[in-house]
């Protein structure tokens, strides 16, 4: 490791804020600029088999070599918790903290925080216990909702105190980004808590892949395998005349549909329109007809064993809530943060 190598905590109020996307994107404008970035995360809070996934994927993004990423110190697992609880354990593990970091060949480590600041206490892996126990600063990513999102902003200044050294709004929906520019950056600035960016909401980095849904379904692929990847934005549900409903599948881009299997008027006019892939309900294989078309479209289709109400609620809570796992996401937060986050004015306070 550089002797003076730098740490910056990347911290969140709330789960699914986009913090692993903030740091591909940051790593990446640090890397543009001459630094060796590294990456860690102290706290799993997911499977072992999720994390390592999650770490892999962020080394090949950021081609980062060996002694530029590691493992967790430890997992937020229910397993691992009721343990601790069970003999009535507390154990502080931040004191592995500075040798943790110390593996790293970096000139700025970058280390991510839990789903929100508390996350982690038990084990003092919480964000403001990490900033305390390495004397790092720390950098909040807030997912923009409303301007109430300042009382949380004041909440983690008061908690934080100089080791927030920023905070970056992120998807912020073209409806509140008059109130976020406008009124709430300058609100926090005139707070002494820097705001150094505004990110766009972004139909895309809400996606997420067939693939995902596939998973959380548990369905089964009838055709197109090979597609996969393809990206949903937006959740259609087929239960009207085909007349109505080529109108309304018209609407939607890259849109998932869910309909009865029995359906294949609905199935063939969403098939004409923009649709990433079908998913079908009912217990009812769709025509021939229909898999040979979707074949043609490269179109995949899912069976599902649960019911049109259970699949659309299972589907629909992924969206934004998702890990980012797609190199197409990658790319467009990259591009974000190019844009619209001041990585030089960063470096004037971290270094």
């Amino acid at each position: 490791m550089v002797n003076d190598a730098k740490t910056l905590i990347i911290g969140s109020i709330e789960p699914y804020s986009g913090k692993t996307g903030i740091i591909l994107g940051l790593a990446r404008q640090l890397q543009r600029r001459g630094r060796q970035v590294a990456y860690g995360k102290p706290l799993g809070t997911s499977s072992k088999g999720v994390i390592e996934e999650d770490i892999q994927f962020t080394t090949q993004a950021l081609t980062l070599a060996d002694n530029q990423v590691a493992t967790p110190l430890v997992s937020l697992e229910r397993e691992a918790l009721e343990k601790q609880l069970e003999v009535q354990q507390h154990p502080d593990v931040s004191t592995e903290l500075p040798k943790y970091c110390q593996q790293f060949a970096a000139d700025i480590v970058l280390l991510e925080g839990a789903g929100t600041l508390w996350e982690g206490a038990i084990f003092g892996l919480s964000v403001e216990q990490i900033a305390n126990t390495l004397a790092a600063p720390v950098l909040l990513v807030a997912r923009y909702q409303s301007p109430l999102i300042v009382e949380s902003c004041l909440k983690v200044k008061a908690d934080l105190g100089d080791r927030l050294i920023g905070i970056v709004l992120n998807d912020i929906s073209p409806q509140e980004w008059d109130s976020a520019k406008e009124l709430v950056r300058p609100f926090l600035e005139q707070q002494h808590i820097p705001v150094l960016g505004l990110l766009p909401r972004s139909e895309l980095l809400r996606s997420v892949s067939v693939r995902e849904i596939s998973r959380q379904l548990g369905a089964n692929v009838l055709c197109r395998p090979d597609r996969l990847d393809l990206m949903v934005e937006s959740l259609t549900i087929g239960a009207m005349n085909v007349n109505a409903a080529l109108e309304y599948f018209r609407r939607g881009q890259h849109k998932a549909v869910v309909t009865g299997g029995d359906r294949t008027d609905l199935q063939l006019a969403a098939l004409e329109t923009s649709t990433s892939c079908l998913i079908l309900t009912g217990h009812v294989s769709p025509q021939p007809l229909i898999i040979n078309r979707a074949e043609d479209l490269e179109v995949p289709i899912l069976t599902v064993d649960s019911d049109t109400l259970t699949t659309v609620e299972i589907v629909d809570q992924t969206f934004g809530n998702v890990r980012l796992q797609e190199q197409i996401k990658v790319d467009c937060i990259q591009q974000l943060m190019e844009q619209e986050f001041d990585c030089d004015r960063l470096l004037e306070t971290i270094v």
